[in-house]
């Protein structure tokens, strides 16, 4: 049987990293999808592979990504790699654009979302700590953190803002019940 493709989606400062990184930790048959972004790949935050538009591009002609999409001015891409993976029956969490979603579910057989949440206070402070934006692009991110998955996704829906242990455990719980 093949692998589940994990889409993992929520607002900045929610911790989509850190959960799917726990997540992975505690099941070594979990696959972490690396992704391709055109940003410096000093950039900080989560690891990823930072190329410039020209070569997201030869890399996008040359069929290299699995799955491909455009977001806050980037391109953004999940490599084909992972497709070994699926077909090893691994299951490939991989953090995505709630505006992916919809090319995701058609890409891929097994398709499940996970979809994360935390109260605004709790945003605000991860989006400060970062240290990455100004005080408007922090409130232009929590603006859009209320916004809608797209019509015909259905989600788990986990509130990270608690432990990232409690959130990773509920996680495990709802994708793997039998191992629960």
């Amino acid at each position: 049987m093949s692998g589940r493709f994990i889409a993992v989606v929520g607002p900045s400062g929610v911790g989509k990293d850190s959960v799917m990184q726990g997540i992975a930790a505690r099941d070594p048959r979990i696959v972490l999808a690396r992704r391709v972004i055109t940003r410096p790949g000093d950039a900080g935050g989560e690891d990823f592979d930072g190329v410039t538009v020209a070569e997201f591009q030869a890399l996008e002609d040359a069929h290299a990504f699995a799955l491909s999409w455009e977001a806050h001015g980037l391109h953004y891409a999940i490599p084909a790699a992972i497709k070994t993976h699926l077909q090893d029956g691994r299951d490939v969490l991989a953090n995505l654009s709630r505006a992916a979603l919809i090319l995701a579910k058609d890409r891929f057989a097994r398709f499940e979302v996970i979809n994360l949440t935390a109260d605004h206070d709790v945003l605000a402070a991860r989006l400060a700590a970062r240290g990455r934006e100004t005080d408007k692009q922090i409130a232009g991110r929590l603006d859009r953190a209320a916004a809608r998955l797209p019509d015909g996704i259905e989600a788990l829906h986990l509130d990270n803002s608690g432990p990232l242990e409690q959130t990773v455990q509920a996680a495990l719980d709802r994708l793997y019940p039998v191992r629960a």
